[in-house]
């Protein structure tokens, strides 16, 4: 375990979402969302955390695999046709994990995903908090309603109102 990254990570107050992630941005992230389920038929969450607790990040814990947790945690794997997509921040490291469901898995490529959250990561590291999740979401959208065009009738089955844990 890097002792950078556990400094990071101890130094990153749970405060500092907020500072990162106001109301007004928390705001246009649901919009964001709430657009984007218009054009597919598929289901977004955007979650973000500050820092990971001391006993993770002593047990090596990556962002990818508390990503797989919190996919498990807020339910997005719960969809009726297997179409949620988790976009997940682990603040401490500025590091974007795209989690699809198995209905997505299968036609969307990995890398489309990868490349998604070096924007957003990118966007993070300077500053642009709003602007890059937004543009995450606007790229996942590209995605999604390549694969699956929206349905008649479609409900939204996730809350569209991110999630900072």
């Amino acid at each position: 375990m890097a002792r950078s990254r556990m400094l990071r990570h101890l130094l990153t107050p749970h405060w500092r979402l907020r500072c990162c992630f106001p109301a007004s941005t928390q705001s246009a992230i649901e919009a964001a969302i709430q657009a984007s389920e218009h054009q597919h038929g598929g289901q977004i969450r955007f979650a973000v955390e500050s820092a990971l607790p001391a006993a993770r990040l002593w047990r090596g814990q990556t962002p990818r695999e508390r990503a797989l947790e919190v996919f498990a945690q807020l339910g997005v794997w719960d969809t009726e046709h297997n179409n949620g997509v988790l976009i997940y921040l682990l603040l401490a490291d500025r590091a974007v994990e795209i989690v699809a469901d198995r209905g997505v898995s299968r036609r969307v490529a990995v890398q489309a995903w990868a490349d998604i959250c070096r924007d957003m990561e990118t966007a993070y590291r300077a500053g642009s908090y709003e602007a890059g999740s937004v543009a995450g979401i606007t790229a996942v959208t590209h995605c999604l309603a390549e694969h699956f065009p929206p349905q008649a009738g479609g409900s939204n089955e996730l809350p569209d109102k991110p999630v900072l844990l």
